[in-house]
């Protein structure tokens, strides 16, 4: 195999072979080569360096094209095939034109779209796996540190979890606009999918066959049961002392008594607040308290241990006893009270491994303040001006009423069901029914489950004169947007805030109260998940106790026997079609 450079030909040193033809002598040589003098026949002996091109892998097209070697064909494809690898070194930031790291990002992603069933739970597993472990031989992008600091970060902001932490991971790996491209791979193919179901939907008859209400009703059953084993499963992971746990049973009681626009917000900053005065005030004052109470008991048990003590030893070795006593009492009730510490801030690594490079593609601590404060900003305007107009546009209502849901979201999909019906089927603008049959439809979906919202907004502006698709887009910008914005934001202000333990603290509350919230959206789903030709619009699944059995064995399955949430669900719509085989004719 021959490789020239210029007019030097470089052949591999097995046999010698002369190459013919008028050139100066070349002093560049190529490990593995010897050049060979033109016409002559003779080899030139020469230091050797390492190749590029398809002879070492590389992490772009630019330096394999540098080079401007003759390579066959298979050897370009190889090349082209292996640079979505990334840079060579592990936990190095893609500094290549823009153009190549969209490739680069595009190479690694672009399958999770239509790939990723299950909801954050898998897609949280999967991201670790192809970008912290480097599956299937690629290079990692982060460490596990890194990885854990932006999965606290993205879980304690509102917005779509899996989501938020995948674009956090490309914004570190290759910059803002990549990452954006990432987004749009990542989110538009399940988006796209549910769009077209609501184009389906929007031409279905007010009443369906018994058969289809039977489907729908298990397929609802089922979802009910994956979003209890979520609501289970949230709850566990916050709750990390007294405070957290009443939170998140107060989140839920109080989600059931009353229903509001403003409410659940108002929930959330309460949640917050309380953690943060319990953090940095009442914990403190409780520990004090409990330490006097435990002095004011020993002390009454000492005077009492004296007075028999008079009574049945000499009263030297009485004093002797109780001084010790004393003594040991003091040092015991001095000592800081630990069942319950300050949640801190996370460590930093002191170990010899390689450190992410995070400071690439990062942007300035005063380019997040102004993201941050920009992003409020642009939430009062919106609720202002939609306030101020006696009769708003439904689109803009729909945009902003989405715009709300994706601020205050805490806990990913589960908990935009709650809010996502709050906002479109009491306001009449799509119906109870519709609702449900998207509901059991995106638990199928692979992707990210706020791509709800693309369907629910199509179906919105059917009653006004605007295109569905103008619907879909409201729908999908409003719920995506302040999610990630807060997340460019917050990541370039964490390793700042993240000192203060009152951030932390806020967060925990809302991030609790949210989960709490969960536990309610079980519930009104439970209340109308049974739908019949005699209620369209739903009715509760308890007056018939088969769809418990449903709930039931799909909590079940994908508990205990790992079955994936979209499998289980469509085995539910498979119960549903038995049971109307059986009884429901």
């Amino acid at each position: 195999m021959a490789w020239r450079g210029g007019d030097q030909y470089y052949v591999r040193t097995l046999p010698a072979v002369a190459l013919h033809t008028s050139s100066n002598h070349l002093s560049n040589q190529r490990q593995g080569y010897q050049s060979v003098t033109p016409g002559t026949g003779y080899q030139t002996p020469g230091p050797k360096f390492t190749p590029h091109g398809p002879f070492q892998q590389k992490s772009s097209i630019e330096q394999i094209v540098r080079k401007r070697p003759i390579m066959s064909l298979a050897a370009l494809i190889n090349a082209v095939r292996n640079i979505d690898r990334g840079p060579a070194t592990a936990y190095e930031a893609n500094n290549d034109k823009l153009l190549l790291r969209f490739y680069d990002v595009l190479m690694r992603t672009w399958h999770l779209g239509f790939t990723s069933f299950g909801g954050p739970p898998v897609h949280f597993r999967i991201f670790y796996q192809r970008f912290v472990e480097g599956l299937g031989g690629k290079t990692p992008w982060i460490d596990e540190q890194t990885y854990q600091e932006l999965f606290a970060l993205c879980q304690a902001l509102p917005g779509p979890g899996s989501t938020k932490m995948l674009f956090c991971m490309a914004l570190i790996h290759a910059g803002f606009l990549p990452a954006i491209v990432t987004l749009l791979a990542w989110s538009l193919p399940g988006a796209v999918g549910m769009f077209g179901l609501s184009l389906g939907v929007q031409r279905l008859d007010e009443l369906l066959p018994d058969i289809v209400y039977a489907l729908l009703s298990g397929l609802n059953a089922s979802t009910v049961g994956i979003i209890a084993l979520a609501a289970v499963q949230l709850a566990e992971k916050s709750i990390k002392d007294n405070i957290t746990r009443i939170l998140v049973i107060g989140g839920a009681c109080a989600g059931l008594c009353y229903n509001a626009l403003w409410y659940f917000p108002t929930l959330m900053v309460i949640g917050g607040c309380s953690t943060a005065v319990w953090d940095l005030y009442g914990r403190r004052n409780v520990a004090k308290l409990r330490r006097k109470l435990r002095r004011q008991d020993r002390a009454a048990e000492l005077n009492t241990e004296e007075g028999t003590a008079q009574t049945s030893i000499p009263l030297q070795q009485a004093s002797t006893t109780t001084g010790v006593q004393r003594r040991t009492v003091s040092k015991d009730d001095d000592a800081p009270d630990t069942s319950e510490r300050h949640p801190g801030p996370p460590s930093e690594s002191t170990g010899d491994s390689i450190r992410v490079d995070t400071q690439s593609h990062s942007l300035s601590l005063k380019w997040g303040i102004l993201i941050i404060v920009g992003f409020f900003a642009s939430f009062i305007a919106i609720l202002v001006v939609r306030g101020t107009m006696d009769k708003p546009p439904l689109e803009l209502d729909l945009f902003t009423n989405m715009y709300l849901a994706g601020t205050i979201i805490f806990g990913g999909g589960p908990v935009v069901i709650p809010l996502l019906r709050e906002y479109v089927v009491e306001p009449g603008w799509v119906s109870a029914r519709d609702f449900l049959i998207g509901l059991a439809i995106i638990q199928a979906f692979p992707g990210p489950n706020f791509n709800f919202a693309v369907f629910l907004g199509a179906l919105a502006v059917i009653s006004t004169s605007s295109p569905t698709i103008l619907g879909a887009f409201l729908g999908y910008i409003g719920i995506f947007l302040p999610g990630i914005t807060l997340a460019v934001g917050f990541q370039s202000c964490w390793r700042v805030i993240r000192k203060y333990p009152i951030t932390t603290s806020v967060l925990r509350g809302m991030n609790s109260t949210a989960v709490g919230l969960v536990f309610t959206a079980v519930y009104r789903l439970w209340e109308i998940g049974y739908l019949s030709s005699d209620a369209s619009s739903g009715q509760s699944l308890g007056k018939e106790p088969f769809w418990l059995v449903v709930a039931a064995l799909t909590y079940a399955e994908n508990a205990w026997f790992n079955v994936p949430p979209a499998i289980a669900i469509i085995f539910g719509g498979i119960l549903g079609l038995c049971w109307y085989g059986a009884v429901g004719r």
